[in-house]
């Protein structure tokens, strides 16, 4: 596979998630930091916005408007003009934390739940995939996902890919202009079907885990594999063409396609994600390197 040099765009975070290219910077979430901060191409940093309940998911309504999943008070939070208000409150269809979303045209925000108490060492569960209109209305659409995570849409708006990080496998739904999806099928498998009921037996069966992940101008999915210390490019069907390894001690928990000609990819790394690690820690980083397809789709 072809190896690919990465550098340090930025370190010091204590987790960072959620990274998007937007509007010509990139915007990272930093859970224990409680922040998200955009970053300047040059690598300066900026705070967006504190939100309490711990950012991950980010992504903009039509109206500029940006979304940010609160995780452990399950509350999808919007941002504009300087102020912070709830935009929804998930709390009654959670089983756990609330994780990644992305947005579509249309401002119908999908965003998952851990589905289980995964800090906590709980029985692994499964959960559900919530699409918030942008009035605030909240409907399950989904049930039985294995810890639904990063998400991406097509170009086209046609298809929502959501990746079950413990399930080895990407699956989609068609997407309709009005939010409803249907159709729902396996876009790509990555290993044998999970049957575990513990986090450590589920580790031990998966193959890839895909994390926060990208689509590029080709229908491929860059993913980071949030067991296997890695970021790998995955085509439909479950085939990984190329993968992009973190360096020795660091795992990689999200990826993103940006810069001024969507090549650029960005890992989020860190040591691990466990809070009572990471939540005094600054041992996070943001690696770059170059690839050959451009981001598409949304996020």
């Amino acid at each position: 596979m072809t190896t690919r040099q990465l550098r340090t765009f930025r370190s010091g975070g204590a987790f960072f998630e959620a990274p998007r290219w937007h509007e010509g910077n990139w915007w990272v979430s930093d859970f224990y930091r409680h922040r998200v901060h955009r970053y300047l191409p040059d690598g300066t940093e900026e705070l967006v916005v504190e939100v309490d309940g711990q950012p991950s998911g980010l992504g903009w309504l039509p109206d500029g408007s940006l979304v940010v999943a609160s995780m452990k008070d399950r509350r999808l939070m919007r941002y504009a003009g300087g102020e912070l208000s709830v935009l929804a409150d998930l709390s009654e269809v959670c089983g756990g934390h609330l994780n990644d979303l992305v947005v579509d045209e249309g401002g119908h925000v999908f965003v998952g739940d851990f589905g289980f108490d995964l800090m906590g060492g709980g029985p692994v569960g499964s959960a559900s995939l919530k699409r918030v209109d942008p009035d605030g209305t909240v409907t399950v659409v989904v049930e039985g996902l294995k810890f639904p995570n990063g998400s991406v849409i097509t170009p086209d708006g046609s298809t929502l890919i959501v990746g079950e990080t413990l399930g080895n496998r990407y699956t989609a739904w068609d997407l309709a202009g009005d939010g409803s999806i249907s159709n729902r099928r396996v876009w790509a498998q990555l290993g044998p079907d999970v049957t575990a009921n513990t986090m450590e037996e589920v580790i031990g069966q998966l193959k890839v885990a895909p994390d926060g992940c990208t689509l590029d101008a080709q229908g491929c999915i860059w993913a980071a594999d949030a067991t296997g210390a890695r970021a790998v490019r995955v085509a439909m069907g479950g085939e990984v063409l190329e993968e992009v390894p973190a360096p020795e001690g660091l795992g990689v928990f999200a990826c993103a396609l940006g810069g001024q000609d969507g090549r650029t990819l960005l890992l989020c790394c860190a040591p691990d994600f466990f809070e009572h690690n990471r939540s005094a820690a600054r041992e996070a980083v943001l690696l770059v390197t170059e690839v050959d397809v451009p981001h598409a789709g949304r996020p």
